[in-house]
């Protein structure tokens, strides 16, 4: 029956005038150009905190990101934002990332925190690390509020960083195994916006090494991990 429940799943309600309108002014942004050097320009990156792994039934709890603009990690143009939550995630869950129950319950409203967020994005190019999850959940949630589907451009450092390096891919998988490959730090393991900023430091150690092999742009970058995940489900 979840299938059931799934297809027919009642729409979210019309947003208001402000809302709709906030909505359709990111929607009529130019997109970005899979030209985009990646030295320069602006790329945005995310990291997502959730009720929990189950990419069906769990939710979207905090967001945060930073955006990397012209080959700098720019600490001034970050975000991060909770959602407010109808029912606090459960005791092991808030131990991993930290969001209280008085946190999550007073969040922002969904419609708001999710407006605020592609405000902030604009239509710069996404990148995180395991592109599956986070755009899964933010897709969700852009769905189930907003009403719309959430269409972008992402690369995902799980498979550049092998592509890169394909004598570690073998050793190296999570986003640990990279960052204590370079020798990047964390002050704050699962929190949404720590991780991005760790993130953006491994985007920027991999996109050194994608500019020396001639993938200097964002198209390249998705062709790199086109032919990584093709390589990485033939072994």
């Amino acid at each position: 029956m979840t299938w059931l429940r799934r297809l027919f799943r009642a729409a979210p309600p019309p947003l208001a005038s402000e809302e709709a309108g906030r909505l359709e002014a990111w929607r009529a942004l130019p997109a970005p150009s899979l030209q985009q050097p990646l030295g320069e320009g602006r790329w945005v990156v995310v990291d997502v905190e959730t009720s929990g792994l189950n990419l069906a039934k769990d939710r979207l709890i905090a967001i945060g990101a930073v955006a990397v603009n012209d080959g700098r990690i720019d600490l001034g143009d970050s975000f991060e934002i909770i959602l407010q939550q109808k029912a606090v995630s459960g005791r092991d869950n808030i131990l991993i990332h930290g969001i209280g129950g008085t946190a999550q319950s007073e969040g922002v409203p969904p419609e708001d925190a999710l407006l605020r967020f592609l405000e902030y994005l604009g239509k710069s190019p996404l990148v995180a690390f395991h592109v599956t999850f986070d755009e899964t959940m933010i897709k969700r949630a852009l769905k189930e509020y907003l009403g719309f589907e959430f269409k972008h451009p992402w690369v995902d450092l799980a498979y550049i960083a092998p592509a890169l390096h394909p004598s570690l891919a073998r050793r190296y998988r999570a986003l640990d195994d990279w960052m204590g490959y370079f020798r990047i730090s964390n002050y704050a393991r699962h929190s949404a916006l720590a991780d991005a900023l760790a993130t953006a430091q491994l985007f920027l150690m991999l996109a050194g090494s994608a500019v020396k092999k001639g993938a200097g742009h964002l198209a390249a970058l998705q062709d790199m991990e086109k032919a990584q995940r093709w390589v990485s489900w033939s072994n």
